[in-house]
């Protein structure tokens, strides 16, 4: 059953998987990114909102390529196994040290410039 903060955020909620479904395999962006792009650049803690939701989504949504701002894991502990995110990241060439993205710069996603 869904939340009231869910239901409350459904629009903006789809938004947000809808730039995630975009990023490509290899690549990852932040929170802050996202919400930058939608027009919302204070709304990061709520894209992260929507990244822990993703998981119920009928359509899968790659939560695992959206991380902090600084390459940081944060959302680790939202796949069940705190190892499944980094393990995805790595499947797709994503070094990870220490849960930081190794590289971090290279392998950003900014949907602002690539959307």
């Amino acid at each position: 059953m869904k939340n009231q903060k869910t239901r409350n955020n459904e629009g903006f909620f789809n938004q947000v998987y809808d730039v995630a479904r975009q990023i490509p395999f290899g690549r990852v962006t932040s929170y802050g990114a996202i919400a930058k792009y939608l027009g919302t650049a204070q709304s990061a803690r709520v894209v992260g909102w929507a990244m822990n939701d993703s998981h119920y989504q009928n359509e899968y949504v790659p939560a695992h390529r959206v991380v902090n701002r600084n390459g940081l894991l944060t959302g680790k502990h939202h796949f069940g196994n705190s190892n499944t995110m980094k393990q995805l990241l790595e499947n797709e060439g994503v070094k990870i040290e220490n849960d930081i993205i190794v590289d971090f710069e290279k392998h950003f996603w900014n949907p602002v410039k690539e959307l």
